[in-house]
């Protein structure tokens, strides 16, 4: 098995060849998606409608294969730290193994539960011909979404940044590619309008499949079908879900307190929830070093914390906490002076610009702080302490964002909600900082 040993080496150099391929690797998931809207939007307004009542479904899977992912990520990275490359071995296969068994059940049901599940997600019966056309495909090739997600987790905890975000790259441009051929049929390919997304992301995804099984199975050598006993099986499950579960119900929180704040923020009128979309989509990509950067520290804790190197982790915190804060305050400046003309780029209406601009004269004050939340949360998985991250995101969203939005909302109006998102990306930020550092002095003081 040829993997990095993060335990060695300079710390700052470590985390810089970790974070740097994630954060193409990011920016081209974004494009990816990205890419689908805007063809498919070029379809008409109906198309559009249609795949955006597809979205909370294909992202709250995400949300749990990135969940199985981090799981997996923690318990491989620890158990390389320790030395034990044959309990590496046997999680690798049982993780993957436990991706398929999810997406088989999660594929039942949802073939079978098309039509209610969008109902009530409030999509007209006209509408769902097209959710069909693209769901039927969507549910068929999951397996090609949920594996590589979590073979690539695999291969991160071995120290390896650069092949998943080869993989991600490989992966958004061959949907770029694909997407207008087989949804206009130019080329002369058959125009199968939603239906060639569904396929056009299908055959991206399995390209991913294909590349992290090769690298896992030729390269890294980590299947291994010797040690597959149901009793096995559980033992790896239950260290994985224990970390995964949670971190999947981490990451479907923000989805829903978006949602949350949209309500609030409705009663203003369409042109303030167009603003609201538009300066989220502009805060997505400025927050793009901070997931690329826990996505890095993660197999670097995982990986230090199994071998004891305690100094390292606490440097590592350090050093993401002094990022976390420099990039944040650049964002502030850029959005501070550039949020205008940026969100003119995107929708001129005067009235989407004010809101929005306003948002970005509040909110990103806190981004430092978020980055730090980002960075705090990843650790605490890596550490096998995964209700310490899912206690941040609840605190930040269900007991400081939401109910001073509501309040703010009451006296300030919309101002006042943007200022209570800000104010509980710093609360929260302050108090992950303190958390997690307490934690690895803890955990030195115990080993000691």
């Amino acid at each position: 098995m040829s993997r990095k040993n993060l335990t060695q080496g300079d710390v700052l150099t470590r985390l810089t060849q970790l974070t740097i391929p994630m954060i193409w690797g990011v920016f081209m998931v974004l494009s990816f998606f990205l890419a689908d809207t805007i063809f498919i939007g070029l379809l008409g307004t109906k198309e559009l409608a249609a795949i955006s009542f597809t979205f909370p479904v294909v992202t709250g899977t995400a949300s749990i294969a990135m969940g199985l992912g981090v799981g997996a990520l923690s318990v491989i990275s620890r158990t390389i730290g320790r030395g034990d490359m044959d309990d590496v071995r046997h999680y690798a296969t049982h993780s993957l193994i436990l991706a398929l068994v999810i997406v088989i059940i999660f594929v039942v049901i949802g073939f079978a539960t098309i039509d209610p599940l969008f109902l009530a997600l409030g999509a007209a019966p006209t509408l769902l011909p097209m959710i069909h056309q693209y769901m039927e495909i969507w549910y068929g090739g999951m397996i090609f979404l949920v594996v590589p997600m979590v073979g690539n987790s695999i291969i991160r905890a071995t120290g390896d940044s650069r092949i998943p975000s080869l993989i991600m790259t490989v992966a958004a441009l061959s949907n770029v590619i694909l997407d207008p051929l087989l949804i206009f049929g130019l080329g002369g390919f058959p125009r199968l309008e939603l239906e060639g997304a569904a396929w056009a992301s299908l055959i991206s995804r399995a390209i991913t499949f294909l590349a992290s099984g090769y690298v896992l199975h030729y390269r890294l050598k980590l299947i291994d079908l010797s040690q597959t006993k149901p009793s096995q099986l559980l033992h790896s499950w239950k260290k994985i879900l224990y970390i995964g579960l949670p971190t999947a119900g981490t990451n479907i929180i923000m989805p829903i307190a978006a949602g949350f704040i949209t309500m609030i923020i409705a009663k203003y009128g369409s042109s303030a929830v167009a603003a609201f979309g538009v300066a989220s989509r502009i805060e997505m990509f400025f927050l793009i070093p901070f997931v690329a950067l826990s996505a890095g520290l993660g197999p670097f804790m995982g990986q230090n914390f199994g071998a004891k190197k305690y100094e390292r982790l606490k440097e590592a915190i350090k050093l993401t906490t002094i990022f976390a804060l420099g990039w944040g305050g650049l964002s502030t400046l850029i959005l501070w002076f550039g949020g205008e003309i940026i969100t003119q780029q995107i929708n001129s209406a005067p009235e989407v610009v004010a809101y929005a601009t306003l948002y970005m004269a509040i909110v990103p004050i806190s981004y430092g702080a978020a980055g730090i939340i980002y960075s705090a949360s990843a650790a605490f998985n890596a550490l096998g302490n995964p209700l310490h991250a899912t206690t941040l995101a609840l605190g930040r969203t269900f007991f400081l964002s939401l109910p001073l939005a509501w309040f703010a909302n009451k006296v300030w109006g919309v101002q006042g909600v943007f200022t209570a998102i800000s104010l509980a990306n710093l609360t929260i930020g302050v108090l992950a900082y303190l958390w997690i550092t307490n934690k690895i002095k803890k955990q030195e003081s115990i080993a000691s």
